[in-house]
């Protein structure tokens, strides 16, 4: 069997069934691109913040890092998910075989890399034929380079010949992605970091970057002009605490109250007429909708007095550079798209936008959800372009050297929807990449009951022991950060470089060269022999954005990015022209000049009545269950962080629960008591941890703990698809 790449390209040693020759080809790892024994700085792979952090090899192996100075994001600064990036990659429960099931067993056991993909294409293919392309799906990631995004997309589609694929990005960034391209034209976060700086005051509704993203949160402490900071959450988190406003509105009420901030604004005259009359469409039927949010009204719906309703809006008028910033708060709600577009409707008419310290700013969640949104082939074709629009399928088809007819016009089914399939019978196959969905997704016990109906479970993963994983028919041994190269894309649209500084364990591969197998053991070489490497990916990703919003042809390769610090997009050609580049345009934003992507170029305001939540409380379940991030040291489901002892001991082992001291006394719970927590799905026991930042009848629970999805409800933003984790209806008592 003769391969048609180089296996000295791979980023671990191949076992000898799969190197038929390996005198040959060659075995053992890709030389790294780093000196051996240099120092070199690379974008870290934990959240979107996207910091450079500077690291010391030796050999040619990652040995330690520190945070980099010179890079403009964190200019200096790291979380402690920062400093133990490099700890996940040394776990002992790494995947370092593909392992396939054993029918008769039931365990996974080791097999080869050609026995592996031979039954990967084998009962793919099976099934397509059995039942059709829109039979098997992927649902994959925001945490891998963009580079193998793009490739993902490209081999699922365009050569394998399937439909439905989604990514976890649908769990965090799908309502900003909706709500930025319905009313700015393009998914386009107009930002820059600097923003947190230069502002006078700023709104964070429904984020916690004190905990979230903790070096954005240190560049609002970097800001020299005393701004007016106002957090509006319904707990008192560690942002709520340092700011100087803090509103503990009812849980999801986020809509009535910025539709009563824009009813006080426009009657009070506190807007920016020329800039709406130049700028925007629909303000007048917008005016006319919101004068229903009386504050009388929104007091009574949000608890907020009228008092401090009309204390937030004054601060608000009377900023010269106001920023508004949300994140999962408002994303992950019933109605999460008209609630974060209700944030840029306040950001236009006020006319805080496409200036130094102002914007209607989403906070991203994932190190490269942008990347997934623009590049992945999931909701929108690859470079920002539409599946639906045929110049778009014709373009991509041509710098991509492939028939017209490769590239389908039909959309995607949601991540909500393939589970849907699941449990219909549509979706036999499911391919999970880099994502635990048996941890993450709402309504876990669900999801999980559900995987027993498919007919082939694929889970590629740097870890053998998630819960995904643990379910799988077969696992493909992935590479993580740090040991493959690429780049992400971060909340400022800033790309920055990954590098290959470590050595994957084992036969375990960088999903950019599992595709390639996969595309090889397919029948497809020939159409991807393009994609030869990650770079040659970016190359075509280049062509492809050309004249689009996101556009980067103007970025020469790796190397620039890398001299650069990263580089925000659009960087066109014009700016490759500028041979001296001002050190401003290190930082930039969008719409400076007014204009937006529509067709029109004027942003539009879009605007609904409010949804009663789809499960409110009741007698028998009388509490509010909210969910979010709980540490600074925790990512996600903790299948990295957790292999830390370091990050262990910055977190409870523990999974805990919140409860106010009146609700915690009424019911007889001390503090460090298990308590049983039950929802109309299940429930679970955690330790009471009393205290006054959650309200009366509310509780939270850390996303972290594998429990929690257990107990969430199943309710999605009609526009988005995106669940709503932050509320569901729960009793609370003595375990």
């Amino acid at each position: 069997m003769k391969l048609p790449f180089n296996l000295r390209n791979f980023d671990g040693p191949l076992t000898r069934e799969l190197v038929r020759e390996p005198g040959k080809f060659g075995l053992g790892q890709v030389p790294s691109k780093v000196a051996p024994d240099a120092t070199t700085t690379m974008v870290c792979g934990f959240c979107s913040t996207g910091c450079g952090l500077k690291i010391h090899l030796k050999d040619g192996q990652a040995v330690n890092l520190s945070a980099e100075t010179d890079y403009p994001v964190n200019l200096g600064m790291a979380c402690p998910k920062g400093w133990e990036a490099l700890t996940p990659l040394a776990a002992p429960d790494r995947a370092t075989t593909p392992l396939l099931r054993n029918e008769k067993t039931g365990e996974l056991e080791p097999v080869d890399w050609e026995r592996a993909m031979v039954l990967f294409c084998e009962r793919f293919k099976e099934i397509k034929a059995k039942h059709g392309a829109e039979s098997v799906a992927f649902l994959s990631t925001g945490q891998i380079v963009t580079e193998e995004l793009a490739f993902l997309g490209a081999l699922f589609k365009f050569g394998m010949g399937f439909v439905h694929c989604d990514s976890n990005t649908r769990q965090c960034m799908a309502t900003s992605h909706v709500a930025y391209k319905q009313s700015f034209g393009f998914d386009a976060p107009p930002f820059t970091y600097a923003d947190f700086e230069e502002s006078d005051v700023l709104v964070f509704v429904g984020a916690n970057p004190c905990i979230a993203h903790p070096i954005m949160w240190q560049r609002v402490m970097r800001n020299p002009h005393r701004p007016e900071i106002i957090v509006v959450d319904p707990r008192k988190t560690e942002t709520a605490m340092a700011a100087t406003q803090h509103y503990a509105l009812t849980p999801k009420s986020d809509l009535t109250l910025l539709y009563g901030i824009a009813n006080i604004l426009i009657a009070s005259g506190w807007i920016d007429r020329d800039f709406i009359a130049a700028h925007t469409n629909g303000f007048a039927e917008f005016a006319e909708f919101v004068t229903r949010f009386t504050p009388d009204h929104v007091a009574a719906e949000t608890g907020i007095v009228v008092a401090d309703l009309w204390r937030l809006t004054e601060t608000i008028a009377q900023g010269k550079r106001v920023s508004f910033w949300w994140t999962m708060g408002v994303n992950q709600s019933h109605e999460a798209t008209r609630t974060a577009q209700a944030i840029i409707n306040l950001a236009l008419i006020t006319g805080n936008i496409g200036r130094p310290g102002t914007g209607a700013n989403s906070i991203t969640g994932q190190c490269n959800a942008m990347g997934s949104r623009i590049f992945a082939n999931v909701t929108s074709l690859l470079g920002g372009h539409d599946f639906q629009n045929a110049d778009h399928r014709a373009k991509v088809a041509r710098v991509l050297g492939i028939p017209d007819e490769r590239i389908t016009s039909q959309p995607s089914l949601a991540y909500d929807q393939i589970v849907q399939g699941i449990e219909d019978g549509a979706i036999k196959g499911l391919w999970l990449i880099a994502t635990n969905s048996s941890h993450s997704w709402i309504h876990q016990d669900r999801f999980n009951e559900l995987l027993k109906k498919l007919d082939f479970l694929v889970v590629q993963e740097m870890y053998t022991t998630t819960e995904s994983a643990q379910r799988a028919d077969l696992v493909l041994p992935a590479a993580g950060w740090g040991e493959k190269e690429g780049t992400l894309i971060n909340s400022e649209r800033r790309i920055g470089l990954v590098k290959k500084v470590s050595r994957a364990p084992g036969q375990a591969l960088a999903d950019f060269h599992i595709f390639q197998l996969i595309a090889h053991y397919w029948g497809l070489g020939t159409m991807f022999t393009r994609w030869s490497s990650p770079e040659a990916a970016f190359q075509l990703m280049k062509e492809i954005s050309r004249g689009q919003p996101c556009e980067i042809s103007g970025i020469a390769d790796y190397a620039h990015i890398d001299a650069a610090g990263g580089i925000q997009w659009p960087w066109s050609e014009v700016n490759a022209e500028c041979k001296n580049p001002p050190a401003e345009w290190r930082e930039r934003r969008l719409f400076e000049d007014g204009k937006f992507f529509t067709a029109d170029g004027k942003a539009k305001m879009l605007f609904d009545m409010p949804r009663a939540v789809a499960e409110p409380t009741d007698a028998e379940f009388p509490f509010v269950l909210m969910t979010g991030r709980g540490s600074s040291a925790q990512w996600h489901t903790g299948s990295r962080t957790d292999k830390s002892d370091v990050l262990r001991k910055l977190a409870p082992a523990n999974c805990y629960v919140e409860i106010n001291p009146a609700d915690a006394k009424r019911l007889g719970i001390g503090p460090g008591d298990e308590v049983s927590i039950r929802s109309r799905r299940a429930f679970i026991t955690a330790t009471a941890f009393v205290t006054s930042t959650v309200r009366a009848g509310q509780v939270f629970v850390p996303m972290h703990y594998r429990a929690v999805n257990r107990l969430t409800h199943a309710a999605f933003d009609p526009h988005s698809r995106q669940p709503s984790y932050k509320y569901c209806a729960v009793s609370v008592g003595p375990a």
